[in-house]
């Protein structure tokens, strides 16, 4: 039997766990509820041996203190973990996976028996020994972790999230199998997310909250309980309230409030453009146009005076505007035959004087030249070759 009692860890002046007594017996699975960073992790590490944690409290395995010792005489003690990830060797095949589970004394002589067994248990094992394990799925890679814990012919075995990662075929046939391993006699330590699944298959759970048990009791039990229901099982939760159905305008009750009335949408003003000018606009063009062609010389620049009775004078100032530049146009062509007899009536376009030739830049890239100078031993005078 494992019994876990008053563990406490600490990591510096941060508390993981405080208190905490667990029993685990042989042929029963306990398992462990609680949320994340509440020291569920902490605890199976303590167990086995690989917690870097201060530890004071007991822990016992068949009556002999295992707290303190190192993680390979704890597992010679009978105490095997599946870590949380797996932890397999992945250039390792599935079937060298399992042996190397077997490295401990009191598993060498049952080797063949427990080998037999890990492949009765898990049959796609049996199929892929020869297979890369890094090559297989997450859930056949979590069948040789639990395979190589077995392998190690332990008496309690503790696993830290085992369905992370799986689907929800892959979990229950991984329930199934602890299940049977339960029926071999050995004691399971569950960490598990899945509450709902865990306390289906469970004998006894524990509530750690805060690094503190809060709660024990038999699985059933804890399934039925509505703050374990609420916390771990998704149910319980209050409903959000329907929205009520607001009652018509004319039927409004007491406590019903008022609703703001909205803004009438602006409609726009349409207004033609014989309205704002104060005339229609096809006599303002002829008018404009006769006007334009009687403008004498040299006059055209001449602002006529401004009629506030008809419409805008902004727009009167632009149609204004409009009429001298027409005027000025119609009359360019007598201005430059007036100046140049000969210049003809319609008005060309002055040709652009032709650019001057720019003078051409031809470069020249030559190789650069070496020139060796040897010196005469004789004359000790330099010669160019």
């Amino acid at each position: 039997m494992l019994e876990v009692r008053d563990l406490s860890v600490s990591y510096g002046e941060h508390r993981a766990l405080e208190g905490v007594s667990v029993k685990v017996a042989p042929g029963e699975i306990v398992v462990i509820l609680g949320a994340n960073g509440a020291g569920k992790s902490t605890l199976l590490r303590s167990i086995a041996g690989i917690c870097e944690g201060r530890h004071t409290g007991a822990v016992e395995m068949d009556g002999h203190a295992v707290l303190g010792l190192s993680s390979d005489v704890i597992v010679e003690r009978g105490i095997a973990l599946v870590p949380e990830g797996r932890g397999i060797f992945g250039d390792l095949t599935v079937r060298e996976n399992l042996l190397l589970g077997a490295y401990s004394a009191r598993a060498r002589s049952d080797e063949t028996a427990n080998l037999d067994r890990v492949l009765s248990l898990f049959p796609k094992l049996n199929e892929r020994q020869g297979q890369v394990a890094r090559t297989m799925s997450g859930g056949e890679q979590q069948m040789v972790a639990i395979g190589r814990a077995m392998m190690s012919n332990p008496s309690i075995l503790m696993l830290d999230e085992p369905s992370l990662g799986l689907s929800p075929l892959l979990c229950k046939e991984l329930f199934q199998s602890l299940t049977i391993i339960r029926q071999a006699g050995i004691g399971i330590l569950l960490v598990e997310q899945n509450a709902k699944q865990s306390l289906a298959i469970a004998d006894r759970g524990y509530l750690l909250e805060n690094a503190h048990i809060v709660h024990e009791d038999s699985a059933a039990n804890l399934a039925r309980d509505p703050a374990v229901q609420k916390a771990y099982l998704g149910a319980g939760a209050a409903k959000s309230p329907q929205r009520s159905v607001e009652p018509p305008a004319t039927q409004a009750t007491e406590t019903s409030v008022p609703e703001t009335p909205r803004p009438k949408a602006r409609t726009l003003q349409h207004q033609s453009a014989d309205d704002l000018v104060g005339m229609p606009i096809s006599d303002l063009v002829a008018g404009a146009s006769k006007r334009a062609v009687s403008v004498p010389k040299g006059r055209s620049g001449e602002t006529p005076k401004r009629d506030p009775a008809n419409g805008s004078d902004r727009l009167r100032a632009t149609i204004l505007e409009i009429e001298r530049a027409a005027a000025d146009a119609r009359q360019r062509p007598v201005r430059a035959r007036l100046r140049d007899p000969e210049t003809p009536t319609k008005m060309t376009a002055p040709k652009s004087a032709e650019p001057k030739e720019k003078p051409v830049v031809v470069e020249v890239y030559r190789a650069p030249r070496v020139e060796i100078y040897r010196r005469r031993p004789d004359t000790g005078k330099f010669t160019r070759e």
